[in-house]
């Protein structure tokens, strides 16, 4: 035991958490079947001796890896039948970590949406290797390949991603800018306002899940994008509310209908005008967003 009560098999497994949550999160675009697989790796790393690993880190991360890879398979079945169009579950972040560039564009929607278009293998590999920068050899142990074909992978899922991410990255506050822009058009039902921050080709992609209404398919242009939310919004016969948070990242609004989370609303900003909205209705989404941003008094 440390001085502080805790076995080094525990102190190890806190110190490298959110390492290890962050990878399976990536993997699983799900914060709670990343939160599962981070109880089944530490169930495995409980029976070991820790003085027989050389590396906990590269051990903890192989367990870690291997176990979002047998979820996925199960996800994949449930995404196969999920009701209109399929988002992450929206991960509230610390706000240092909108301004760490890379680890926030990592975690987007928009590159998340991206990894969806991978196999779990070359999801994988291009996680590890380019989001936490892990050498081949580990990365080879992890997925049960030879360090030659990951290499291959990685070269081939790099490709794929780079030929479908977004251009170009907004600053934190650049991104912080256009929200407000948002919010002040939406807030006040400003359909000139929505279009002067919206870009041309802008996409909104919105996920109820088959629960909660949602557009089936995604709407493109920012005139069909503004009047939708615009149209959206004579509907309800309600008080419309949205809160500043960070989620996934980068800026976004937790929208409010009578003071009750309706959803969670993400952007992409290229050039100071916003080119993707992801708004996630989904109630079993939402829960840790619920739980952790409380009711704004206004």
């Amino acid at each position: 035991m440390s001085e502080h009560g805790t076995d080094p098999a525990t102190e190890t497994f806190v110190a490298l958490r959110n390492l290890l949550f962050t990878v399976a999160y990536e993997m699983l675009g799900s914060a709670a079947d990343a939160e599962d697989v981070l109880q089944e790796t530490w169930l495995r790393w409980v029976q070991v001796d820790p003085g027989q690993v050389r590396d906990p880190r590269a051990y903890l991360v192989r367990i870690t890896t291997r176990q979002s890879l047998n979820r996925i398979r199960t996800l994949q079945h449930r995404k196969e039948a999920y009701v209109g169009s399929w988002l992450p579950e929206p991960l509230l972040t610390a706000p240092d970590v909108a301004e760490d560039v890379e680890l926030a564009e990592s975690v987007s929607m928009a590159l998340m949406l991206v990894l969806e278009t991978l196999s779990p293998t070359e999801r994988a590999v291009f996680v590890l290797r380019e989001v936490f920068d892990v050498d081949y050899d580990e990365i080879a142990s992890a997925v049960d390949k030879s360090p030659g074909a990951v290499r291959q992978i990685a070269h081939r899922a790099r490709r794929h991603v780079d030929a479908r991410r977004p251009r170009t990255t907004a600053s934190a506050s650049e991104t912080r800018a256009a929200l407000e822009s948002f919010r002040h058009a939406l807030e006040t039902g400003d359909l000139q306002g929505l279009l002067d921050v919206l870009a041309p080709h802008v996409v909104l992609v919105s996920d109820g899940g088959g629960v909660k209404q949602a557009a089936p398919r995604p709407i493109t242009t920012s005139g069909k994008v503004a009047r939708f939310i615009i149209g959206g919004l004579g509907k309800h016969k309600v008080t419309l509310t949205s809160d500043p948070t960070v989620v996934n990242g980068s800026p976004a609004l937790v929208m409010r209908l009578d003071g009750d989370v309706d959803g969670v609303l993400a952007f992409r900003v290229e050039d100071a005008r916003i080119t993707g909205l992801y708004y996630v209705r989904n109630p079993e989404k939402l829960t840790r967003v619920a739980s952790e941003t409380p009711l704004t008094v206004r």
